[in-house]
């Protein structure tokens, strides 16, 4: 959550007649238990059975959201966290690590995914806006769900926002796997640049045309949603927006509030400004729990609803489970009753590919088979398609069409130029409605090996192309010197806490013996002693290779030399990331980057 308050948020929370109500921010106990859970008071638990009949008639509809599998995407972006400098701010690698993480799932579950660089308005060298499109349903009816997806430099944001983020991932994966009838079309986003200003959900409302916005029924926003002294809150409470949210957190007797904490501090309010119905859950962030609140919710009166807001400590111990729990139950029953059919199909089937995944040489194929069932009414005939595959795949069905409870067999024909690489492809069944699977095909290159230079610009004479990341520490900067040439990577060099990563992808051809990555890197530090405190790092992949650090500094230039060999065959991405910690400056001075086959 965005640190500022908002006076344009507070008066738009007066114009809808919400200014009366109570101070918003808050959460629960940290039991992981479903919907029917423990309520945190006696009068709570006196509702228990009641609330717990109420909440599974509105969830009946709506499948339960595996918290344990939310938690899991938590670790994994502390994981990145931890990697990249303790952070995920939107202009590091920690950001685009996690964005990594959500698209490769999302495409692996079918999903319509796009990066989308924000290309005014944010912080330089901020990431992409991640967008996820789940196929079906009316596409002049769409509702969002979204989340910011960077934290501030000071910690790994686990609660802020990476709940939020990783409760609309587990949604959109739960979406993908019962595959429903849409009546109406569901989008998710990721933002970046939230901690800077609201940046990146701005972007992408002012980049839609007035024909666009008025697509969006509505806009849920989750930002801080696992809070560990927090309370229940919703955004504009009594809006028609919000009365799914309202009606899965009141048949838990939770009494929810209106989120006054929150008014115009996330990525909501670009909608508003936007005249687009808005609503979502929270927890609270750095306003204090009222006595009111503590008797009802439980927590403790006089402290902050998240006692870690904005501070390293934002971590995997700063989450309430049983909040997290609630929130995304909430999340999976609002998305149902906006956008699912609550009438199951009169003549339904499945699609299933086994195996889900296979390999191929260049050159070669590969077959699945795709079995078809009939889970409701009678069989229907189903005919079969594929897309996502690259240029120069092939995909066929033996048979295309078939009656629903047959299968049919996939051959996937991989051309000989299609570069190395994973690709997941979406196998379509179509009849009376359409159901999907994902199969992944993994190609390994064939052939000889052409000895020679596989990076591109490893120099730096050349701008910045093909390079990804931090480019602008790309340059013939003053202060520093190149290997050779005018130009060299300055990574690092900030005295403050900080990460800048360059990357780029090569394709080491098949049949070469050996291949070689070979760099030149400067180290100069004002920090003394042995003592490791900034680091730079050298990845294939997610797989890393070398780290040096302050203690590595040298007078000049250092050639060194890694093995690349057990990636022949394969397409990898190489990146070099230093991470500074708050004081002393250390420069990694990199240049003359090469990959050699022989």
């Amino acid at each position: 959550m965005l640190r500022r308050l908002s006076l344009a948020g507070l008066s738009l929370a007066v114009t809808l007649g919400l200014a009366s109500l109570p101070a918003a921010s808050a959460a629960a106990s940290s039991s992981t238990s479903g919907p029917t859970a423990r309520l945190d008071t006696a009068a709570g638990t006196a509702a228990g059975t009641a609330a717990g009949t109420a909440a599974a008639g509105l969830a009946a509809a709506a499948p339960d959201i595996d918290v344990s599998k939310v938690q899991a995407h938590l670790t994994e972006f502390s994981r990145i966290a931890t990697a990249n400098g303790g952070n995920r701010r939107s202009t590091g690698q920690g950001y685009r690590d996690s964005l990594a993480y959500v698209k490769g799932k999302l495409q692996a579950a079918g999903y319509t995914v796009t990066e989308q660089p924000c290309t005014s308005g944010c912080t330089t060298n901020a990431g992409p806006n991640l967008i996820a499109e789940w196929p079906g349903g009316d596409a002049s009816k769409v509702y969002m769900f979204g989340a910011h997806l960077d934290s501030v430099s000071a910690g790994p944001g686990i609660n802020d926002n990476g709940s939020g983020s990783a409760a609309i991932l587990e949604t959109a994966l739960t979406l993908a796997a019962n595959n429903p009838q849409m009546t109406n079309r569901v989008r998710f986003a990721w933002w970046t640049d939230e901690e800077q200003g609201l940046n990146g959900s701005d972007f992408y409302v002012r980049s839609l045309t007035s024909t666009q916005r008025s697509t969006i029924k509505a806009y849920y926003n989750f930002d801080m949603i696992a809070s560990t002294n927090g309370g229940y809150f919703i955004n504009h409470i009594t809006s028609t927006a919000a009365q799914p949210m309202k009606a899965y957190w009141d048949s838990l007797n939770l009494q929810p509030e209106e989120n006054t904490e929150g008014a115009g501090r996330s990525d909501d309010y670009p909608f508003e400004q936007y005249s687009i119905p808005t609503s979502g859950y929270a927890m609270g962030a750095s306003a204090r729990k009222t006595s009111a609140q503590a008797a009802k919710w439980g927590g403790t009166a006089g402290s902050a609803y998240d006692p870690c807001y904005h501070q390293s400590c934002d971590t995997l111990n700063n989450i309430n489970a049983t909040g997290l729990n609630r929130a995304a139950d909430g999340i999976a029953h609002t998305l149902w009753a906006a956008a699912v059919s609550q009438q199951a199909p009169v003549d339904d089937f499945s699609v299933a590919a086994s195996p889900a995944s296979g390999t191929a040489d260049q050159g070669t194929s590969v077959t699945t088979t795709v079995a078809t069932a009939t889970t409701n009414g009678s069989p229907q005939t189903v005919n079969l398609s594929a897309s996502g595959a690259p240029s120069g795949v092939n995909i066929s069905f033996s048979p295309a069409s078939l009656t629903s409870g047959q299968s049919s067999t996939a051959t996937f024909t991989v051309g000989s130029s299609v570069a190395p690489g994973a690709y997941p492809i979406t196998l379509t069944g179509t009849g009376a409605v359409t159901r999907t699977a994902t199969y992944t095909l993994t190609v390994r290159g064939t052939g000889t090996c052409q000895p020679g230079q596989l990076v591109g610009n490893g120099g730096f004479e050349s701008g910045t192309s093909p390079w990804t990341g931090d480019t602008a520490a790309i340059g013939a900067h003053s202060g520093q010197s190149a290997h050779s040439g005018t130009r060299f990577a300055w990574l690092g060099g900030y005295g403050s806490t900080g990460s800048d990563s360059l990357s780029q992808t090569v394709t080491v051809p098949s049949g070469c013996a050996k291949a070689t990555l070979t760099y030149w890197l400067h180290i100069d530090t004002a920090e003394s002693g042995s003592t490791v405190y900034d680091r730079f790092t050298v990845k294939a992949g997610s797989t890393t290779l070398a780290t040096l650090s302050n203690a590595n500094a040298a007078s000049g230039y250092v050639q060194r030399t890694l093995d690349l060999s057990p990636y022949v065959g394969r397409q990898v991405t190489l990146s070099f990331t230093s991470t500074e910690d708050a004081s002393l400056q250390t420069s990694f001075v990199l240049d003359d980057v090469s990959v050699q086959t022989s």
